[in-house]
């Protein structure tokens, strides 16, 4: 979890085994976003940007307009709540990265998403 200024983004993931398959090196992982505003102007979200990173060091960057098509506004207290994925050629990895909003008043500000883990259950290292 981060918070920074008004804004608390939560980030939880699983591996989705019916998707994946370890002989072709695909590991299909989902990710759930929960996006607090908590005080403050109502803003919206404008871009995100990803770093995803497997587990042999490969990094691939994602950037773009909104999140799943949408481009929410955000009053005081309200949250959105969704969910996406990533596909890694290894059985592990990381994601993070940051979201642009633009608050009522016209000022662009960014919010880092915390690091999480993207992970196979019961591997053991």
């Amino acid at each position: 979890m981060c918070k920074t200024g008004k804004i608390r983004v939560e980030a939880t993931s699983e591996y989705v085994a019916s998707q994946s398959d370890s002989t072709r090196q695909r590991y299909v992982f989902a990710y759930h976003i929960r996006i607090t505003h908590e005080a403050g102007p109502r803003c919206q979200l404008l871009t995100r940007h990803w770093i995803i990173t497997d587990g042999s060091g490969e990094v691939e960057e994602v950037k773009g307009e909104g999140v799943i098509g949408q481009q929410p506004v955000l009053s005081q207290g309200e949250q959105f709540v969704y969910s996406s994925g990533a596909v890694l050629k290894t059985p592990v990895g990381a994601m993070q990265g940051s979201y642009q909003f633009r608050s009522e008043n016209g000022d662009l500000f960014d919010v880092p998403i915390p690091a999480f883990s993207l992970s196979m259950p019961n591997l053991v290292h």
